[in-house]
């Protein structure tokens, strides 16, 4: 529903006074006690109060003279004139029904000299199948999906990779030399990343441009032609940003009914770096998640948690300050998932859950944006500690 004007707003005031009340409204899903987040959406005691009393006292419309002047919304880029934009070469015809596998499409960016990258919007070109994207560089000297052909739809077979994938009990993704690098992961209701000042992504010349698509079908055949717009730093960097994904070690195996399901997975840096934001990622059964640390020195700290995970709202949480973690820290990420009737989410309670793509498979995903010096050689920077095994308990 619309709420640009006071004639909008007034029908839905007790639903909004319920929304602010029990927080399910803005949507935030962070503990307080954990952190501090510069994308922060709750709001002040002050201004629930404000808009209860509203509620409870007949929504006077108050001195139209004392009204702040209109808010004005872009109906453009939301981060700006793009320098450059790439979209989709072709369409996409979405069925009407049945799954659509994973799409891939691969363009080049025709990029003579490497390119700073200060922000990124992915836009729908129909927001209505569009489940969620995420779109990469894949760098000129990377054989990742070298088989493929340019310019066309396809669907991956395996992980895309020519590099053997070593054992590993907890895992990272996007963080091995081969792998193709994030521009960024869209879903409804996230921000397009906007990096600070000082920090921006590396875009190698020659690279090519990614798109990952996870369509819908909604009923009726739809199409869609998404694109990309990015907006280049306008000075060097004093840190590089790149986004890594930690993810179960182990695979995703929830019995029927089960309410408390938990997988544990860690990596160990090995090198110096700071965490910018963090964004879990799990489906329908998506219950909880938490990442925290174990510094060298045997001491701890919670980054974040989410104890009540919302699979309709895909947020990305940027720290106030970037954490600087140092060589040797453990980074744990925990993630839990309700396979019971009481999760009102969930689509068949009797199902045994596989790890898989599509949403009603689940999905173990601790998105991270980490910064390190910009003249870094290496920067696979995480890897599995030899002596800590992948957890997988019940509570």
């Amino acid at each position: 529903m619309p709420l640009l004007t006071y004639e909008q707003v007034r029908p839905w005031a007790k639903a909004i006074r319920e929304s602010i009340l029990t927080k399910r409204m803005p949507p935030w899903f962070a503990d307080p006690a954990h952190g501090q987040f510069a994308n922060d959406r709750t709001l002040s005691q002050a201004t629930i109060d404000t808009l209860v009393k509203w509620a409870d006292t007949g929504t006077p419309e108050g001195d139209i003279a004392d009204a702040p002047k209109p808010r004005e919304f872009a109906e453009g880029w939301r981060i700006g004139e793009p320098d450059v934009v790439f979209e989709m070469p072709e369409e996409f015809h979405v069925p009407a029904s049945g799954t659509v596998e994973y799409q891939w499409i691969m363009i080049p960016t025709g990029f003579t000299e490497d390119k700073w990258v200060q922000a990124a919007e992915f836009r729908p070109g129909n927001p209505e199948v569009v489940h969620h994207s995420s779109v990469y560089t894949r760098e000129p000297d990377s054989s990742y999906a070298r088989s493929y052909p340019m310019a066309e739809f396809f669907v991956l077979k395996g992980d895309g990779s020519s590099t053997p994938r070593l054992p590993r009990k907890g895992r990272t993704m996007f963080s091995a030399p081969d792998h193709p690098l994030h521009l960024q992961v869209w879903a409804p209701g996230g921000d397009p990343p906007q990096l600070p000042k000082g920090q921006a992504r590396l875009v190698k010349a020659g690279s090519d441009i990614i798109f990952l698509m996870h369509y819908t079908a909604t009923g009726k055949a739809a199409t869609d032609r998404s694109r990309i717009g990015l907006v280049f730093a306008k000075n060097p960097p004093q840190q590089r940003v790149k986004t890594v994904r930690v993810q179960n070690g182990r695979p995703i195996l929830i019995p029927p009914g089960e309410a408390n399901y938990n997988l544990e997975s860690r990596v160990v840096l090995q090198k110096d770096l700071s965490i910018v934001s963090l964004q879990p990622h799990m489906h329908f059964r998506g219950k909880s998640f938490e990442y925290s640390v174990l510094y060298p020195n045997g001491s701890s700290e919670v980054l974040l948690r989410v104890p009540k995970y919302d699979f309709h709202w895909q947020l990305s949480y940027y720290l106030k300050e970037t954490k600087q973690l140092p060589k040797g820290t453990t980074l744990i990420v925990k993630a839990g998932w309700d396979n019971s009737a009481n999760n009102e989410d969930n689509p068949d309670p009797s199902a045994t859950v596989k790890g898989g793509d599509q949403s009603w498979d689940e999905m173990m995903a601790g998105f991270m944006e980490v910064a390190f010096e910009p003249e870094t050689s290496q920067d696979f920077f995480l890897d599995a500690p030899v002596e800590v095994s992948t957890a997988q308990a019940r509570n």
